[in-house]
């Protein structure tokens, strides 16, 4: 559905580097918006004197700590014919930043919802990591706590997709402990350390080797990319044996035979099927 009143909730992307990579449509747009919602608006403010743009508009702020609150607001605005630039810090709007909330509220109300497109991290670390880009997965911010961003890794175990993260500095060699744990130290992934900035870092190894590196303190804006896990060819007798095994662990025989098959790719139904007539009746019970 198309707002009758020529209003739009445009998602803004902001240099992730430089200023000099703010596009002219960046320019125009900030320049000309009636409401400009900023993730930090003093950081705002220094982009907009940096590209020499002055705003015409209203900037109100926009952060994860009153997202829920101001959010009507946004919608009210575009309800009323104004056009809503939604700016975050760096990158695009809602991609592990501000910005999920105000879309779907604005797609609920029957808003239109626009972008101007411009620099990602998790692209542009993408593109120069070296990994396969043909298929990927953006995994985002993972879990701070220990037990869940280990639970959150076990099962990007056998994830074949390359894998892209954004983890804060001072935690990056947790995640890369706990990645190497998961995954396998010899995995091989790469570390992108303030992208287009002046002191850009890309740094190559398995997870083992930048664990040690990350070890020495590391600063700035990251991004971290591991290379998806190897295709595993498994023959339906070693599919079989990890059914069995599984069900003798005390795991029903439909469970196991559905975790097993999406793990290998083997036939779901061929695979249940094998298990069944592999079982030793039991007199006076169905085998199934």
């Amino acid at each position: 559905m198309t707002n009758p009143t020529g209003g739009a909730l445009v998602l803004a992307a902001t240099p992730i580097g430089s200023h000099r990579d703010a596009s002219q449509s960046l320019r125009d747009l900030l320049a000309s918006a009636d409401l400009i919602a900023a993730e930090d608006t003093r950081r705002f403010a220094t982009l907009m004197r940096r590209i020499g743009v002055e705003a015409s508009g209203r900037v109100v702020s926009y952060f994860e700590g009153n997202e829920a609150t101001r959010t009507g607001e946004l919608v009210a605005a575009v309800e009323a014919g104004q056009q809503v630039a939604l700016v975050t810090d760096a990158g695009m709007p809602s991609v592990s930043d501000p910005g999920f909330r105000a879309v779907t509220a604005c797609i609920e109300h029957g808003l239109r919802v626009t972008a101007v497109p411009g620099p990602s991290a998790a692209l542009t670390a993408l593109a120069v990591s070296g990994l396969p880009t043909d298929r990927f997965c953006f995994e985002g911010f993972l879990p701070r706590k220990e037990g869940q961003r280990r639970s959150r890794l076990d099962s990007l175990a056998t994830e074949e997709r390359t894998m892209v993260f954004f983890e804060a500095p001072h935690r990056l060699q947790e995640f890369l402990a706990s990645a190497a744990a998961a995954l396998g130290g010899d995995r091989a992934a790469v570390v992108c350390r303030e992208l287009t900035k002046p002191y850009e870092e890309v740094v190559r190894g398995n997870l083992a080797e930048l664990g040690l590196w990350a070890a020495e303190g590391v600063r700035g804006e990251v991004t971290v990319v591991v290379a998806g896990a190897p295709e595993v060819v498994t023959s339906a007798d070693d599919a079989l044996g990890l059914v069995a095994a599984r069900v003798a662990e005390g795991e029903k025989l439909s469970a196991a035979v559905r975790s097993v098959a999406e793990a290998t790719g083997t036939n779901r139904k061929e695979l249940y099927e094998a298990a069944l007539a592999a079982r030793p009746p039991k007199p006076g019970k169905d085998t199934k």
